[in-house]
């Protein structure tokens, strides 16, 4: 296939990650068509628009931080680790306003190359072994935190996309934007 065709393919078409197990190839295909689509609809907005959170929903900025935290944060309890005060830190952080563009898709580029790297060291974990979440230890198992994983990250795609396109009409229709716009 050739490279500029793989891109009109989404990643779960393009035959790639054959010695993965199933459902590790189609969490790491999900991520591949996240940050894909994160870039090609969002990496171009200034940074007023990557801040601007209209109408009170969640700025682009926060969905692209808490994709790549929440991963990090969701592969940690399926490796069996509670979070680490870092983590924990970074979590309260997501929500900042003035991001960067380039440090937030700097940040989810890095989070996607470890994302890899992770869920393919749980390759030899058996899906149905015990896991908890949070300082509830609320039940699942491996697999049920990789199927959330992927799910969990499109949903917050869709969001990103979304304000996007929102902002992006907003600024072409000439109304004031910024972090506060439409509240």
């Amino acid at each position: 296939m050739r490279m500029a065709d793989q891109h009109k393919t989404e990643p779960w078409l393009r035959g790639t990650l054959t010695d993965m197990p199933v459902v590790h190839r189609a969490v790491l295909h999900a991520l591949q068509l996240a940050a894909e689509d994160l870039v090609k609809w969002c990496r171009d907005l200034n940074r007023e628009e990557l801040n601007t959170a209209p109408g009170g929903a969640a700025n682009v900025a926060f969905h692209v931080r808490h994709i790549a935290r929440s991963i990090d944060r969701l592969l940690t309890y399926a490796e069996g680790r509670q979070l680490a005060d870092e983590q924990m830190v970074k979590l309260k952080d997501e929500a900042q306003e003035n991001a960067v563009a380039q440090a937030v898709f700097d940040e989810l580029r890095d989070g996607m190359k470890d994302a890899e790297r992770r869920v393919r060291a749980l390759q030899e974990c058996d899906l149905e072994q015990a896991r908890t979440v949070g300082r509830r230890s609320l039940p699942t198992t491996v697999g049920g935190l990789l199927v959330h994983i992927a799910e969990h990250t499109q949903r917050h795609v869709g969001q990103a996309i979304t304000t996007a396109k929102i902002v992006r009409s907003i600024r072409q229709a000439g109304l004031r934007t910024g972090p506060k716009a439409g509240s």
